[in-house]
């Protein structure tokens, strides 16, 4: 599937500062008090409800000044909600949650997270919550910690090194596809859950497998032999991958309405359609013409037209034979153990050609 990412931020954000360090009550008392001073809040995500309320106290007891309430998923609804939105309310200074703020509360004055035990969180889980601070135009502090002297799991490591590498707006994609390598992207096609990717990168991954299956199928890709200015100008699509994005849209055409509404994403993004891509869409156009009725190569040049079936039976229904007699004066079939269908070139035109050899095929 096609993935579309956003890579510019609001103009008013500021990356959260990342840190990844020992817990200790030390870390947790001068971080909260620092967020204070400047009349702000801070969330502290607590994993377990069993023990939440002790660890509650305990950041009372270092931090006295400092106002406190407790969140988890255990509790009856109404008080969740009143608990939540006084501190969003800003009647309380300290919320110690669980993952249960990972997701759809947006408290912008919460400039400082702390994560305890941040080693036994999932990779997509730390970023969400990294993503509750940081939502205004002041500078946010992200602290994930982990037990004082304990040795990290390979994969809570990898995981840790990660929201340190990517630290930048926009990283969302980039820490997805590192939580992928981290555990394996799976067996695809089965239940099995095995195997990396990441050594060959997802793009390859899914061509090697398309192309995989399409020989499962033993289907026959079109050969080209097409002598025609058909490419995408720089100086129409500026960006090289946006090119390729454009190049992989077009060579994925299997109808007309694919045709209009990549013609028409091209037109708003990028202007009016030049001659080139005009003909490279034709092109598309056509290859898929050519192999619905068996074709398996198109020769196409200012002086030769031709398109080579893959076998007589590719006549057997008779749409294509009542097309070319439909197009005699232009079109001629030549009989063999791989029948030919000619065409003559129109008006010194490749371009009007190719256009009457999709009209001929597209039956």
């Amino acid at each position: 599937r096609d993935i579309s990412t956003i890579h510019t931020p609001p103009s008013v954000r500021i990356p959260v500062q990342t840190y990844v360090l020992e817990e200790s009550e030390a870390l947790i008392r001068d971080a909260v008090r620092r967020e204070l001073s400047r009349d702000g809040q801070a969330l502290i995500l607590y994993n377990r409800v069993e023990t939440i309320y002790k660890f509650a106290e305990m950041v009372k007891g270092i931090i006295p000044e400092a106002k406190v309430v407790v969140a988890h998923g255990q509790m009856d609804r109404k008080t969740l909600e009143d608990s939540v939105m006084k501190f969003y309310d800003g009647e309380y200074d300290v919320l110690i949650a669980t993952t249960i703020i990972e997701n759809g509360i947006d408290l912008p004055r919460a400039n400082t997270l702390i994560v305890i035990d941040s080693d036994y969180l999932g990779l997509s889980t730390l970023y969400q919550l990294k993503g509750r601070v940081g939502r205004s135009n002041r500078m946010a502090h992200a602290y994930f910690t982990f037990k004082r002297d304990k040795v990290l799991s390979d994969s809570a490591y990898k995981r840790l090194s990660a929201l340190m590498e990517f630290t930048e707006m926009g990283s969302g994609y980039k820490i997805a596809m590192r939580d992928l390598e981290i555990r394996g992207a799976g067996n695809v096609l089965g239940k099995e859950q095995h195997g990396h990717m990441d050594k060959i990168g997802y793009e390859l991954y899914s061509k090697l497998l398309k192309e995989s299956l399409g020989e499962k199928k033993q289907e026959k890709d079109v050969e080209l032999d097409v002598k025609m200015n058909a490419f995408i100008p720089e100086t129409y699509v500026g960006s090289s991958s946006s090119r390729m994005d454009c190049y992989k849209q077009i060579a994925e055409i299997k109808s007309e309405e694919d045709r209009e509404r990549i013609i028409s994403s091209l037109v708003e993004n990028y202007g009016k359609v030049p001659a080139e891509v005009d003909n490279l869409i034709l092109i598309a156009e056509l290859k898929l013409a050519v192999k619905r009725r068996g074709g398996v190569k198109i020769t196409l040049s200012g002086r030769t037209a031709s398109v080579e079936l893959d076998g007589i039976d590719k006549l057997q229904d008779g749409a294509l034979i009542d097309s070319i007699q439909r197009h005699k004066e232009s079109v001629t079939l030549n009989m063999g153990v791989a029948p030919v269908v000619s065409f003559a070139i129109v008006e010194k035109s490749v371009t009007k050609t190719a256009k009457l050899m999709k009209e001929v095929f597209s039956v």
